[in-house]
């Protein structure tokens, strides 16, 4: 207790330092903590939809949560102090390996720096990252892969306005390679690991960007970044019908503005279509978006997004324009590419209890609405809640979310301008002519210690292929296969094809014993039913992983 009031401390003492401009990564467990904070209705908003933070804007978002400690449980007041020591501006409670603590700093239970550079016009922070990993598949056949990787973090922020960051990962698998992605989806679009050329099967991941952000006036914030890392776009509990972050790195060009209840995000970035083994196939796809959300204090956000891909040539001027609507232009460049809107609420005006929806319409534009059947209306939607400390449990949390996704959305008549990169989808897993009920629960139960637990129902309706391959029926359930015009039927059922249910669940714990040490522990089960043809298939693994950021 001693150690999270001196923490606390922290936050009233005025330091000579400016704030951190670079962003903090998407699976920073600090982000799990503002959104409980947020449900709880400590926090008002936390721009969530238009995903990353930077380091500065966390700060001052756990200084607001500090103003209403009193409010807080003893776990939460825990986890203020244990990211209160992480992002205070003036580092003051961090330990430095190479030129301060040595290998007796890695055990201290403090915010560990590898090393570290501050003056009065930049700083430099040097992270070594590490992560090993064993999965072991139980059913049906017993098999196991292990992971391991090193790599490192430069960051830092230079006169207090540019935010810069660059990472590093190289790793191996052993065991099982076949099976390493169902532990590490990631290397399901990693080239070095598809590739497979070398004597052990291994891959690597690198993000990096430059950050400018400016304050022109008062409560007025206006951020450029160029570069690549792992971004999300949207509101979703499980995944965001319009960018899920899980999918391959997006390089881009984006800006992010801030006034009063407005929040403008535009980005233009570009990945990469399927993979070829013929290098001369693989070709460049560009992905652009514009989102406004109006934020009303203690009410609700309302946002507005759009997006369109396209191929087959260079860089288009007409898509770099922010202040434009893409759909209109995409038309005027004569339909040529995919272009998506999307329509989006969140709640928050019930204490402890959030509601949040999101509507997705791919390509046609208010046109047949009235036929749901027709192939043509390529609609999704996603509606879930958010209920914090129900019954008055403090820090439970319980969540329940159902999605939607009608036949052919997410393709396009032009494959290359499917709604993937890598052949794996950009938008909800679950894909086209499928729905899936999602129920999770996590409990804190210190700020070392989190459980969770995820049950989800799938349904979903596969195209029907002979035994040659070739295409039989097709139900619009492959992003990657469009209708065929003249050939498939006009309108087309909810789940036609073969059908199939899912049954999954995801139990984790998670620990952390000593700063920057993470430990967790996996058990997935999966069930998978042929509903058409009456045959159930049941897989089982577990996964340990240990992880580290010094």
């Amino acid at each position: 207790m001693k150690r999270k009031i001196i923490s606390l401390l922290l936050f009233v003492i005025v330091m000579p330092v400016f704030s951190q401009q670079e962003n903090v990564p998407l699976d920073h467990p600090v982000y799990i903590f503002l959104k409980e904070m947020k449900v709880k209705g400590i926090l008002d908003n936390i721009y969530e939809d238009n995903s990353n933070l930077s380091r500065k804007e966390v700060w001052n978002f756990l200084e607001n949560i500090r103003k209403k400690s009193n409010e807080l449980s003893g776990t939460e007041t825990g986890l203020l102090a244990k990211f209160a020591e992480e992002f205070d501006p003036a580092q003051s409670n961090v330990v430095n390996l190479i030129d301060g603590a040595g290998l007796k700093g890695l055990f201290e239970d403090r915010v560990k720096n590898a090393f570290s550079y501050n003056d009065k016009n930049a700083n430099l922070y040097f992270e070594i990252l590490g992560r090993a990993m064993h999965g072991q598949i139980v059913k049906p056949k017993i098999n196991n892969s292990e992971l391991l990787d090193i790599g490192f973090r430069m960051r830092g922020t230079l006169f207090g306005k540019l935010g810069y960051s660059m990472t590093i990962q190289k790793g191996g698998v052993w065991g099982s390679s076949g099976k390493a992605p169902i532990f590490d989806p990631r290397l399901n679009y990693n080239f070095k690991f598809y590739e497979n050329i070398e004597n052990i099967s291994n891959y690597d991941f690198t993000e990096g960007y430059l950050r400018y952000n400016t304050e022109p006036a008062e409560g007025m914030d206006l951020a450029f970044q160029i570069g690549r890392e792992k971004i999300k776009l949207g509101y979703g509990y499980g995944e965001p019908l319009a960018l899920t972050g899980n999918h391959p790195y997006i390089d881009f060009i984006r800006m992010n503005f801030r006034y009063g209840i407005l929040n403008f995000y535009s980005l233009h970035g570009s990945t990469v279509g399927e993979f070829h083994e013929d290098r001369s196939l693989n070709y460049t796809k560009y992905i652009a978006y514009n989102k406004f959300t109006l934020s009303f204090p203690g009410l609700f956000n309302a946002g507005i997004g759009e997006a369109v891909i396209y191929t087959g040539r260079s860089l288009d001027l007409a898509y770099l324009n922010p202040f434009a609507f893409y759909k209109f232009e995409e038309m005027s460049l004569q339909d040529r590419d995919n272009g998506v809107l999307f329509l989006d609420m969140q709640t928050k005006f019930l204490k402890n209890l959030e509601l949040q929806g999101t509507f997705f319409l791919d390509e046609n534009i208010l046109s047949h609405l009235q036929e749901l059947n027709l192939y043509s209306n390529k609609t999704a939607y996603q509606i879930g809640a958010f209920w914090y400390s129900p019954f008055g449990l403090d820090d439970l949390s319980l969540i329940a979310e159902y999605t939607k996704i009608r036949p052919y959305v997410y393709s396009h008549i032009t494959f290359k301008n499917s709604y993937t990169a890598h052949s794996q989808l950009l938008g909800h897993r679950i894909g086209p002519n499928s729905d899936e009920l999602l129920i999770k629960t996590a409990y804190n139960v210190n700020e070392k210690l989190r459980l969770e637990a995820e049950y989800r129902y799938v349904r979903n309706g596969e195209n029907i292929y002979d035994a040659l391959g070739n295409l039989v029926f097709n139900a619009g359930g492959d992003p990657l296969v469009s209708h065929r015009q003249g050939i498939d039927p006009e309108h087309i059922d909810f789940l036609d094809g073969i059908r199939f249910g899912n049954d999954l669940i995801l139990l984790t714990i998670k620990y952390e014993p000593v700063r920057d040490f993470h430990f967790e522990v996996s058990y997935f089960y999966h069930s998978t039913k042929n509903i058409t043809e009456n045959r159930r298939n049941d897989n089982r693994h577990f996964y340990i992983k240990m992880y580290f950021d010094l």
